[in-house]
């Protein structure tokens, strides 16, 4: 992972409207939750390390049948690029919610993918690449957001505020000294999330599932 400039990062967010098309929701398979997962930059296509660990220690804690999505998007140097995350995860959430009501879903970002996650649910209006704003009928199937390494906690939680749909639904983790998210230093802090804040994270989802 690399620094992500957080200027760009609340850009995104505030400026005034691409959709990537989400894959298809998953019909009449449909798991007590979903964790939407946003990977951060360099992982490869999937959940990366952060969702991976995530996604496991909540199906250990509950015992449920909990499904996993890997955001799509580039996860490369071009961070205007997470609007398409964006885009991909709202689409996707909508999918799920039509395809399946009684799922319970859950939405996290590590590092660049937390600012994706931002974007999802901080922004009303479409703007800069973001054209598919989350409706609130659709926010409501979306039970806890946790975010790693988030970026915007530079900015001083900028876009966890502007989350009005999201009100005690949101776990924002960064770690003491990580850079992306705080004024540290230790590149070491954001690269440590696992297994103790995912552990952690799991645990404030898994009471809300």
């Amino acid at each position: 992972m690399r620094l992500i400039p957080v200027a760009a990062t609340a850009a995104i967010v505030l400026a005034p409207s691409l959709t990537v098309s989400a894959p298809t929701a998953h019909g009449a398979s449909c798991p007590d939750a979903e964790v939407i997962f946003a990977r951060g930059t360099d992982e490869p296509p999937g959940l990366g390390r952060v969702g991976t660990a995530l996604v496991a220690s909540l199906r250990e804690q509950t015992g449920k049948n909990i499904g996993a999505y890997g955001v799509d998007y580039p996860a490369d140097e071009d961070f205007l690029a997470a609007t398409a995350g964006a885009n991909d995860a709202s689409d996707h959430v909508q999918e799920m919610a039509a395809a399946c009501p009684e799922t319970r879903l859950v939405l996290g970002g590590y590092s660049q993918g937390a600012a994706v996650i931002d974007i999802v649910t901080a922004a009303p209006v479409p703007g800069l690449g973001f054209r598919d704003p989350l409706p609130a009928r659709a926010a409501q199937h979306v039970v806890a957001v946790t975010l790693f390494g988030n970026p915007s906690g530079r900015a001083g939680r900028l876009m966890t505020v502007l989350s009005p749909h999201f009100a005690g639904k949101i776990l924002n983790l960064c770690h003491p000294g990580d850079p992306i998210c705080s004024n540290g230093d230790q590149w070491k802090a954001h690269t440590s999330y696992v297994p103790g804040m995912t552990t952690q994270a799991a645990s404030f989802v898994a009471v809300r599932i």
